[in-house]
């Protein structure tokens, strides 16, 4: 079978690909996916409800290349995605904590409304690819079931969290085939694991809170979770990103200043004063060493040890690991993509957007932004060479 592009991968990626392409061109498209239903991701995001953007994207939410991130958002940037599920019928977008941008009744309606726009699109469902192959006429993509020829071929085949659903790192396998330099995954918007030291917050598990996590130049705030296995929640999972190993610093009390706090407490024991679970304030005093009792019973030295709350800084052992992890980091380095595009420098026709890229977002709809806007990025393209716009 020849056609115009074959688009490896019906994920979110991949279904904004063709839907751009046939909505936009009238170049054939195939897309090969190794499940048997499109979107397998995308259908379990977000409890279900796909978290589709944030109120405030920009390469600053991102771990990669800040230049080509920022070209590929100028070609479809977070209005033009809030405008193109508006005009296809998904126009009541449910908005959580003022920032966070899910489908109001399913992550199926996404899925129902890409694949709507890619209704063009021949879908070759349950074809694991083995090989791309690039020859004087295009590519030849081959599956465990037939061959397909085409003249671009777009690889969207994600990462290799959620391995249930059918990840995998073909998409990896197929750069370094072309010789294109790679990062391996690991895993990335993961809750994080202790060292003995930190053994203490197991006792917690259950309780949440919001505080701010400084990770390196990167400080952010968000929800706590403390987990039987450690710590995680959406400020953790987003701190996992920029974590490699060393130390983190975690203000409990979100920026309120902790001297000020106790000042105002007058007679009140301290566990009665701070804003925070009294359960988690006994036991950090525990940690610290420090008798919870009335504020104003606090020595001078004791009033220092309090700043702790602040920042207490701890060094990770490890991440939840991929089981638990909502994408991966790592993929195609991005010093091999054209910027604009997100097309190979050594070969021209062959793209890598979505996951499969070495850019990788924070918790709160950055990856599935950087999904729809690379893939339309690399459409663009190919209807540009083709002479289709």
């Amino acid at each position: 079978m020849e056609f115009d592009v074959a688009i490896l991968g019906a994920g979110a990626a991949g279904l904004m690909a063709a839907a751009w392409l046939n909505e936009h061109s009238r170049l054939s498209v195939c897309v090969i996916e190794g499940n048997t239903k499109p979107g397998a991701k995308v259908r379990i995001s977000g409890g279900g409800k796909c978290n589709l953007t944030n109120t405030q994207v920009s390469e600053r939410n991102y771990l990669g290349d800040a230049k080509l991130v920022r070209e590929v958002f100028r070609c479809f940037d977070r209005d033009a995605l809030l405008q193109f599920v508006k005009e296809r019928g998904c126009e009541k977008l449910e908005l959580r904590k003022g920032r966070y941008y899910f489908c109001p009744r399913s992550a199926q309606q996404m899925i129902d409304l890409l694949l709507h726009s890619a209704n063009k699109s021949r879908f070759l469902f349950g074809q694991n690819i083995k090989a791309v192959v690039q020859n004087n006429e295009g590519f030849r993509v081959e599956t465990d079931k037939e061959t397909v020829t085409a003249g671009n071929v777009i690889v969207a085949t994600g990462g290799i969290s959620y391995a249930s659903v059918g990840a995998s790192d073909i998409g990896l396998k197929i750069a370094e085939s072309f010789g294109i330099e790679t990062v391996p995954f690991s895993p990335a918007l993961a809750g994080l694991t202790l060292q003995k030291d930190q053994f203490w917050m197991k006792a917690l598990s259950g309780i949440s809170f919001p505080v701010a996590i400084r990770v390196g130049d990167k400080r952010l705030r968000e929800e706590m979770l403390f987990a039987h296995r450690g710590i995680s929640g959406p400020v953790v999972l987003s701190a996992s990103l920029y974590w490699e190993k060393g130390m983190i610093e975690v203000d409990f009390l979100d920026g309120q200043n902790v001297g000020e706090l106790v000042k105002r407490g007058g007679n009140k024991k301290l566990s009665t004063a701070l804003p925070l679970p009294k359960r988690f304030i006994l036991l950090f005093l525990a940690q610290l060493g420090v008798e919870d009792k009335p504020c104003s019973a606090f020595s001078t030295d004791e009033k220092k040890v309090l700043y702790r709350f602040s920042t207490y800084r701890f060094a990770p052992a490890g991440t939840f690991g991929f089981t638990k992890a909502e994408v991966s980091k790592g993929g195609v380095s991005t010093d091999a993509l054209q910027s604009c595009c997100c097309e190979a420098k050594k070969s021209k026709g062959l793209y890598f957007v979505g996951e499969v890229v070495n850019v990788t977002g924070e918790l709160g709809g950055y990856n599935f932004q950087w999904a729809f806007s690379s893939a339309v990025s690399a459409a663009v393209n190919i209807m540009k060479f083709k002479g289709a716009l």
